[in-house]
């Protein structure tokens, strides 16, 4: 079994380095052009391959020296619990074609790092090994046949994921492994009477390269994902806001920590529900966020977002109205003003008009029309808010003229009777001057009022047309020349009354005189009797 170690290993030392070389160009990409995600990790990899192991060691106690076991096989089995670790069985057979070699079974624990489009792994192995095949320095030397040993085997490699088939196979680049090999011979026999016993320590490079067939594949759970909302989203300054977190994909196996942040305002909490204080915060948009964990990989972390805002206080409203709208001159009307703020913010009133007085600081004020000229009196109501925001509305009140006085009207004042004295059936006697005397004073108290003075005759009297003239004009002689009275406030007529009589009527300023049945008298026309003078009774 003496070869040249050297250079068997030079050369699979450059083809492995070649054929490695030529799948990493292969899967180069341009710095411009981003590598595409790998598929999920495989739950199980069977590798084939071309193993090369360049021993070295010594048979005890002859001193005869190893220098290699040469070209072989490989094979081997991993099945992976995660994405990381797993369990290996590898088989190792190592035979030069004259009834010599190395045969090994191993196993032991593998790590891998999957990254993009390539997987290094590491493994440790311990297991049986076999020796057997005759000495190559001496003929009639050789070592029992078959003997197992013990062998441990430690080393690593590189995996390129060929794109093929959904990535079903993998290229071994390379397996670089240290091999230790121990094995007794049996009882050692002195050459050349029998079969060299003794034991071998050996030990070496072990270098493979071959074919990887993934099966199954670790689906990882999946990520932790963290959504949260704000409620409500639109406040006014002070309001409270409640932020609720919503985790999926927790372990339940796992305890998850809440933390909250925000760009306005104070938030608390410290499970997913959060509470932020919006106190003092100008009016704008302003972000809640929220964190979950449960580890520190990649997965088991989330964040989330939620946005809210904070509105400018919307000034308070009012609408007024006034009851009744209509009022004589010195009533009163009821104001009443609905004021009504967006936030429920505490109102004050105060209120004007135009005329008249308004009294109150409530939602209800009273005006006062007295001394108020009859037209449109307007109300003004106004509210303010503890913010000092303001409205305002009006009602108007119309104030009616008041009704025109009752016209004037005529009166009859005390008539005079002419019966009495039969020669002289014209003459105001005593008694009628103290109904004249009346009549004067009537007249003195009304300065602006007229008088009219209606003679009658009786429908017996002969020439009764004169005798009533002539009674209403002495009545009227009596009144100017008498009592004072100016003669164009008073004014003559005779009337159709049957009777001999003169009848007074006061006619105030804008009344009017029903001539029904009346003529006036032209005092132009009618000639005046001499006064009449009396004889005294004896």
């Amino acid at each position: 079994m003496v070869h040249s170690p050297l250079r068997s290993l030079g050369r699979f030392a450059l083809a492995a380095c070649a054929v490695s070389l030529g799948v990493a160009s292969l899967g180069a990409q341009t710095p411009s052009t981003p590598a595409p995600t790998g598929p999920n990790p495989s739950r199980f990899d069977v590798f084939t391959g071309y193993s090369y192991f360049g021993a070295h060691g010594q048979l005890k106690p002859l001193g005869v020296n190893y220098s290699s076991i040469d070209l072989g096989a490989i094979g081997s089995g991993a099945y992976y619990f995660n994405k990381y670790f797993g369990g290996e069985v590898n088989f190792v057979a190592h035979p030069d074609g004259k009834n010599d070699g190395l045969y090994s079974a191993s196993a032991g624990p593998i790590f891998r790092a999957p990254m993009q489009n390539f997987t290094l792994f590491a493994h440790g192995l311990a297991g049986g090994s076999k020796l057997v095949g005759p000495n190559s320095y001496h003929s009639y030397q050789y070592h029992n046949p078959w003997t197992w040993g013990t062998t441990l085997t430690a080393g690593g490699g590189m995996d390129y994921d060929l794109p093929f088939f959904n990535n079903r196979f993998s290229f071994r680049l390379f397996e670089a492994d240290y091999r230790y090999v121990h094995t007794n011979f049996g009882p050692y026999t002195a050459p050349p009477s029998g079969p060299t016993g003794g034991r071998a320590n050996i030990s070496g490079v072990d270098l493979s390269t071959g074919i990887v067939t993934h099966f199954g594949h670790i689906i990882p759970p999946p990520p932790v994902t963290y959504s949260c909302s704000a409620s409500p989203a639109t406040v006014y300054p002070g309001d409270p806001i409640t932020v609720t977190g919503t985790a999926a994909n927790l372990n339940p196996k796992k305890t998850a920590t809440y933390t909250w942040t925000s760009d306005g305002g104070t938030v608390s909490g410290t499970s997913n529900v959060a509470n932020v204080a919006t106190t003092n915060l100008n009016p704008g948009s302003y972000t809640a966020k929220g964190h979950v964990t449960e580890g520190n990989k990649p997965g088991e972390m989330a964040d989330c977002s939620a946005p809210f805002t904070v509105q400018q206080f919307a000034p308070p409203t009012v609408t007024c109205s006034a009851n009744p709208s209509t009022v004589a001159p010195g009533d009163s009307s009821t104001i009443t003003a609905t004021g009504v703020s967006p936030q429920n913010r505490p109102l004050t009133y105060s209120y004007s008009s135009t005329a008249g007085s308004v009294t109150g600081n409530s939602s209800t004020a009273t005006l006062n029309t007295t001394g108020a000229a009859p037209g449109t009196i307007t109300v003004t109501a106004n509210v303010v808010d503890d913010k000092g925001q303001s409205a305002s509305c009006t009602a108007s009140v119309t104030v009616n003229a008041p009704p025109p006085p009752p016209a004037p009207t005529t009166s009859a004042l005390c008539s005079i009777n002419f019966e009495r004295d039969k020669r002289r059936p014209t003459r105001v006697d005593n008694e009628a001057k103290a109904c004249l005397d009346d009549i004067a004073l009537n007249l003195q108290r009304s300065s602006d009022a007229k008088l009219a003075v209606v003679g009658n005759a009786a429908g017996t009297e002969k020439a009764g047309s004169k005798l009533a003239t002539g009674r209403a004009i002495n009545t009227k002689e009596y009144l100017v020349k008498e009592k004072g009275i100016d003669s164009s406030r008073i004014s003559l007529y005779t009337g159709s009354t049957d009777g001999k009589s003169a009848s007074s009527t006061l006619i105030p300023t804008g009344a009017t005189l029903d001539q029904t049945g009346l003529t006036p008298v032209d005092e132009s026309a009618v000639v005046k009797p001499a006064p009449h003078k009396h004889k005294a009774k004896k």
